[in-house]
């Protein structure tokens, strides 16, 4: 490695380092925060920062994402927000750069873009997508990158990462992004991400939680969570990639199959999965509470499951 070679690789760890500790170790996904009216999303997210969440992650469902993160970036003063994930094929690149950097600037070090191509069968307004991910991305990151914007510039940049599960995108986040963000993951898949990136970029992972429902309703719950993605190719065969069988995706998923994504018991079980994420190679773990109504925020739940784990302080 030469001198050069060294510096770049110091600098970005430097810069990865920064971001995994303003993110922290836990946040939550979705949990009602982008459905709930405004009012109760911003009390909550003003309870998960003081509860000790370090970020909160929006999707596309409810309010547009970048309007909901603007929400409770304003309510709170440490929480990061960032989307997990906005599709491209949903927004124009310039317009998505542009509405990152416009949040970038006004809550510096806060906001981070979390990208990816969806889902097979996703299509844009204009007829494009998800056909060719691979190239797609790194086109769209390109268009992203030489988008005109004369605001004032966010002060640090805004970091993106990527949605990854298989070994190519991975690669491609690396290169790419700041890191990735893996949907609906077994454990095992963390090690392999880690593996994959190396000891630098920012691995934040998606947990499915059922906290405190007895053990029949969870395990309902956790099929029908199970059940829309089974026909999705790319988990799928992100499934298949970790010893999973035909057998397992099969209707709304084996148990072996909903034991592996679906933290299921009370505060202790659930801790004790995203400590496992942790122990694989995750820099984040954020949790996704099930079983609650579309616009409801289980703050009670969440903040027990954050008393539980010992290492959710954002330092």
């Amino acid at each position: 490695m030469t001198g050069l070679d060294a510096g770049n690789r110091g600098a970005r760890a430097e810069r990865d380092g920064e971001l995994a500790a303003a993110i922290g170790t836990l946040g939550v996904w979705d949990a009602g925060l982008n459905y709930a009216p405004a009012r109760q999303a911003r009390a909550a997210a003003v309870e998960l920062e003081e509860g000790g969440y370090g970020a909160a992650w929006l999707h596309e469902g409810g309010r547009d994402a970048f309007a909901g993160a603007a929400i409770l970036l304003a309510a709170t003063e440490r929480l990061v927000v960032g989307t997990s994930i906005v599709s491209i094929w949903r927004h124009e690149p310039g317009q998505m750069a542009n509405a990152a950097r416009t949040l970038g600037e006004a809550f510096p070090g806060r906001f981070v873009l979390g990208i990816g191509p969806s889902h097979p069968g996703a299509r844009s307004w204009h007829g494009r997508g998800y056909v060719r991910p691979l190239t797609d991305i790194p086109e769209y990151l390109d268009a992203m990158d030489a988008a005109f914007w004369d605001g004032p510039r966010p002060d640090p940049p805004v970091p993106r990462v990527l949605a990854a599960l298989g070994p190519k995108m991975l690669d491609l986040a690396r290169r790419r992004s700041r890191g990735a963000i893996p949907y609906l993951v077994p454990v095992a898949h963390t090690s392999f991400a880690r593996e994959r990136l190396g000891p630098d970029p920012v691995l934040a992972v998606h947990q499915a939680v059922v906290i405190g429902e007895p053990a029949k309703r969870a395990s309902e719950v956790a099929h029908e969570h199970l059940a829309r993605y089974l026909g999705a190719e790319n988990y799928r065969n992100n499934f298949f990639r970790f010893g999973f069988t035909e057998r397992d995706v099969a209707g709304d998923g084996s148990e072996r199959l909903i034991d592996a994504i679906v933290a299921m018991g009370d505060g202790d079980d659930v801790a004790a999965r995203v400590r496992e994420h942790l122990e694989a190679g995750a820099d984040h773990v954020c949790v996704n509470p099930l079983g609650r109504g579309l616009n409801e925020v289980p703050i009670a739940r969440l903040r027990e499951l954050a008393e539980r784990l010992e290492r959710v302080s954002r330092a």
